[in-house]
């Protein structure tokens, strides 16, 4: 693979300045969207800075530290890195934290025939925290300036509008093969094999695989749906046109996976309300967490989900049995050290006692995390993403609830997809932490409406009853 040219590079020190202009022209919501998810679009994917002792700079940890440097000196705001409820404050100071332990019970090299795996050092864990830290700050900043039902419409609309933009390369990629990242950045970020599909090509674009940008398809036609559902009748045409466009993006995107998610949230979006849109995320969310237990008790219906994928196509059904097949080795040298994870350096996977090359090939996310950092990191990592919709949940059953907003319902429902996506890919990604950070600040304010709302209900009952006493 070539290397990346010296735009590439550019663009890296490019962004932040584009982004403090943005910063200074719009609201802080709109800002902190569009620096994380124009970064995680237009920035050149496996370009890296590589600077002594701080983190990697790349297209992942540079918008989200010029955000956050934004809101501190341009917006001059302070920004809270807890959550009011106490398992929030846990699950933050968890996967801030884990790493340490990881690195800890993991100082041992592994030794193969012909080579070996290092162990992890104490820098090691220095960098990790740093690097979970840094993966947060959407997350954080989100909970502060997205939190409400504006910053839930003005997410969704940044979805809508970046779709159509990225259209138009996701186009020429899908009619002359995903060529874009080669012609701006001088290289092609993976395997180009993988790009064919049924006699055409599927487009990548600046993400790190078409699978990606399938994912971002389907977030941009399901925040479509909610607009269109949303939107005043005499205007209506014109949103029933975006989102039949969507759509045709995300058929183009070539992957069936992202297809059926689409069939399955969309009647959802369209048809059902508020509170059992809320409460589908929820459980969705409690769903994905409880995997690993799901899996190791061989609870998930695995040939079901392959007789239902032979249904479309013989292909993806093999691939799918290939990642089965994957996992269930993964997920059994993860319990080796089921409570911190063995670590980087590849030492999660099975590897060829003679050779030391890795035998084994990651695709969910979860088993990632599951191996890397143990039940403590999955825990952390996936309680968090999902913490915002377990609250929403919680908050949609109580009969002192008010109604939640539209783009609220329909935001918690897409966060919810891309949690279930992390378990056949690793579509975890920046954005991923900005709608649970704005999902959650949200949460927060339901909560505390409710609150005040049973107390006003509280204090009328017992003023009914004195005022009953006195007539008596």
């Amino acid at each position: 693979m070539a290397s990346p040219n010296i735009l590439a590079y550019l663009m890296l020190f490019v962004w932040p300045m584009l982004s403090w202009q943005m910063w200074n022209r719009l609201d802080p919501a709109r800002a902190l969207i569009w620096t994380v998810l124009g970064g995680y679009l237009i920035m050149p994917p496996l370009t890296v800075i590589n600077f002594p002792i701080i983190p990697d700079l790349d297209k992942t940890t540079i918008p989200n530290l010029i955000a956050w440097y934004c809101a501190l000196y341009v917006v001059r705001d302070k920004i809270s890195f807890l959550p009011e409820g106490r398992m929030g404050k846990a699950l933050i100071l968890m996967y801030i934290l884990s790493p340490f332990a990881t690195v800890l019970t993991n100082t041992d090299a592994l030794y193969f025939g012909a080579g070996y795996v290092q162990g992890m050092k104490i820098y090691d864990s220095a960098a990790a925290v740093a690097n979970q830290f840094i993966a947060l700050l959407p997350f954080f900043l989100a909970r502060r300036y997205l939190g409400t039902p504006e910053g839930m419409r003005a997410v969704l609309e940044a979805l809508v509008l970046a779709g159509l933009w990225y259209s138009v390369p996701m186009l020429i990629e899908a009619r002359f093969s995903p060529q874009m990242n080669v012609w701006v950045y001088g290289f092609f970020q993976h395997d180009f094999f993988q790009t064919i599909r049924q006699g055409g090509y599927r487009p990548v674009v600046f993400l790190p695989h078409g699978l990606w940008v399938a994912f971002f398809a389907l977030m941009c036609l399901l925040a479509a749906l909610v607009r269109l559902r949303d939107t005043p009748a005499e205007v209506r045409p014109k949103a029933l046109v975006i989102v039949l466009y969507l759509a045709f993006m995300l058929y183009i995107c070539k992957s069936a996976g992202v297809v059926v998610y689409a069939l399955c949230f969309a009647p959802l979006l369209l048809l059902a309300s508020w509170r059992v849109q809320v409460l589908v995320a929820g459980v969705l969310a409690l769903v994905v967490i409880s995997y690993p237990i799901l899996r190791g008790l061989h609870l998930v219906p695995l040939q079901q989900i392959l007789d239902f994928a032979n249904g479309f196509s013989a292909d993806r059904a093999g691939s799918l049995q290939f990642r089965f097949d994957n996992e269930e080795e993964l997920l059994a040298r993860a319990q080796e050290k089921s409570l911190f994870g063995w670590g980087g350096y590849g030492r999660a996977f099975l590897h060829d006692p003679i050779t030391g090359q890795m035998t084994a090939i990651a695709d969910g996310y979860w088993v990632i995390v599951m191996g890397t950092y143990g039940w403590l990191g999955f825990i952390a990592e996936f309680g968090l993403t999902g913490l915002p919709l377990l609250i929403l949940g919680r908050e949609a059953l109580s009969r002192f609830a008010p109604p939640f907003s539209r783009y609220t319902a329909g935001l918690a429902l897409i966060l919810a997809a891309n949690m279930v996506d992390l378990l056949p890919n690793a579509t975890h990604i920046p954005f991923t932490w900005l709608m649970a950070g704005g999902l959650l600040g949200e949460a927060e304010r339901m909560r505390r409406l409710r609150l005040a709302e049973s107390r006003a209900v509280l204090r009328g009952g017992l003023k009914d009853g004195k005022q009953k006493r006195t007539v008596i």
